[in-house]
């Protein structure tokens, strides 16, 4: 194939006028119509001066137009980069300008703010809103709906995520064709999926979740999704009827358990509700199950290697579990230490090695370096065990990587911003158990002594620095932090200490 990637998901759906989204105000748009859409922003990015290799950043919310923008950046080579839509013109600029963007895609209501930011890096600035207008559509109307696809080989570069790191500078993972269809290809086989089926998208496509999984499978599959803007509850139990199968993270789950609408009438025709992105309680498991009668099947993956494991298709789907490796995927139990494969029930690191594997960190080699080893082994951080029935458990982090609703946050980003405010000494960000997020985020803050810190100023100072999703729910002041013997602050006693701080009374 002259571009694996593109002509496995996409150009095999040329000239079918079959479904592919279902939209609000029942509109729907075939495979066909996605495609022309597809071809004509490929040319405008073309003529725009982009090549094959060169980088797009995108900042815009879900819509048809944002799904089209990915797949013309796979037709005309170009490496696509997501950007969450919470992120600040911080935190943009920095991802603009680390990874070289030649392109950046803006939400038309944040241009004025992002346009200093296109500038400083070179970058040109196009827009793109939710409801399908903007600069980007505008230019596309004259162009040709048909493209001439850029020919890419398998370990060419098809996206960019950053993931952030423990020293707070974001990363950028290097994903290749290969990464993608692989991982694709195995996860539409293991979960059965095929052209009839009918998936309830209400992810955003900023994530490997909702975009790499849940669209990538779907278009392999040659399915199509009733393409939803955002979780809303009411939209999907009135789509849920007829839809086949639906992907979502925990608080998805919650939420619609806490909704008496939600019964085992209104989910009898779905075969399959598929859970990640955090640690799904084995509660909900149970509540789930007596609900609705079906289990969901949970499974493990992560930015730089996509999904890694998996509760089985057919098979016992066990509470507390990730599954098991994917075919393909080799995943072992290794101190931390001495990096020595640990026997089945012991807890260490969990390492994995696949096609899913990313390439490494964008201008980072030492980073790569200590992270994916040489023997293609990715070390992933995460903290585990294999039981005696082969079932991956997911323990702990070895990073103290917080998931909250979803969303990787990591303390040192959050730790950077507190320790600089007025009357704190130093910080500690810690993840607890949050009902419906599965953690939210905490900063336990020591005074300086001069003053007493101002809580409110100091989540304000947060929320111009970063994105919502990392604002501490709750800021707690400490005389001191607890440590070691050799000074280092021990996170595991701030989190028992505060762990009750948002369950039920």
């Amino acid at each position: 194939m002259a571009n694996p990637l593109y002509d496995t998901l996409f150009g095999a759906h040329a000239g079918r006028d079959t479904p592919f989204l279902y939209l609000e105000d029942d509109k729907v748009l075939t495979h066909s119509a996605f495609l022309a859409m597809t071809a004509r922003f490929a040319h405008v990015f073309a003529d725009l001066g982009a090549q094959p290799g060169d980088r797009l950043a995108v900042q815009i919310e879900k819509s048809p137009e944002a799904l089209a923008i990915y797949a013309a950046c796979i037709q005309a080579g170009i490496v696509f980069l997501p950007l969450n839509t919470a992120y600040t013109a911080d935190e943009v600029s920095y991802f603009v300008e680390n990874s070289g963007a030649r392109i950046l895609v803006c939400d038309p209501a944040n241009s004025e703010r992002l346009a200093p930011v296109a500038t400083a890096a070179d970058a040109v600035l196009e827009t793109l809103s939710g409801d399908g207008s903007g600069s980007l559509p505008l230019k596309a109307q004259a162009q040709s709906d048909r493209f001439d696809t850029a020919p890419r080989t398998a370990d060419d570069l098809a996206a960019f995520l950053y993931t952030s790191g423990t020293t707070g500078r974001s990363k950028g993972a290097m994903l290749t064709q290969t990464n993608l269809l692989s991982n694709a290809q195995v996860l539409a086989d293991y979960w059965q999926f095929t052209d009839r089926d009918l998936l309830l998208h209400a992810l955003p496509i900023f994530h490997t979740h909702g975009l790499f999984v849940a669209t990538n499978i779907t278009l392999i599959a040659g399915g199509a999704m009733i393409f939803l803007p955002r979780f809303d509850p009411d939209r999907i139990i009135a789509e849920m009827p007829r839809a086949t199968s639906m992907m979502g993270v925990p608080t998805f789950y919650t939420r619609l358990l806490d909704d008496p609408r939600f019964t085992r009438d209104l989910a009898a025709h779905m075969r399959l509700f598929v859970s990640g992105s955090a640690p799904l309680l084995a509660e909900t498991h149970v509540q789930f199950q007596n609900r609705t009668g079906h289990r969901i099947l949970e499974r493990y993956g992560m930015t730089e290697t996509n999904m890694n494991t998996s509760n089985p298709y057919a098979g016992e789907r066990r509470a507390g579990t990730v599954g098991f490796p994917l075919p393909g995927v080799e995943l072992k139990i290794t101190d931390p230490a001495t990096g020595e494969t640990l026997a089945d029930g012991e807890v260490g690191q969990i390492e994995v090695r696949g096609p899913n594997v990313f390439a490494g960190y964008w201008q980072m080699p030492e980073k790569t370096r200590e992270e994916l080893r040489q023997d293609g082994f990715f070390i992933t951080g995460d903290l585990g065990k294999i039981d005696d029935r082969g079932y991956v458990h997911i323990v702990g982090r070895n990073k103290d990587l917080i998931i909250s609703g979803g969303y990787n946050i990591y303390p040192k980003e959050i730790e950077l911003v507190l320790d600089e405010q007025p009357g704190v000494l130093e910080s500690a960000v810690i993840g607890v158990p949050h009902p419906d997020f599965g953690e939210t985020v905490v900063g336990v803050l020591v005074p300086d002594g001069a003053s007493v810190p101002d809580v409110s100023a100091i989540s304000a100072a947060v929320g111009q620095s970063l994105a919502r999703f990392k604002h501490p729910r709750k800021l707690v002041i400490v005389p001191e932090l607890p440590r070691n013997t050799m000074g280092k602050v021990q996170k595991n006693l701030l989190r028992a200490q505060f762990a009750g701080m948002f369950q039920p009374k």
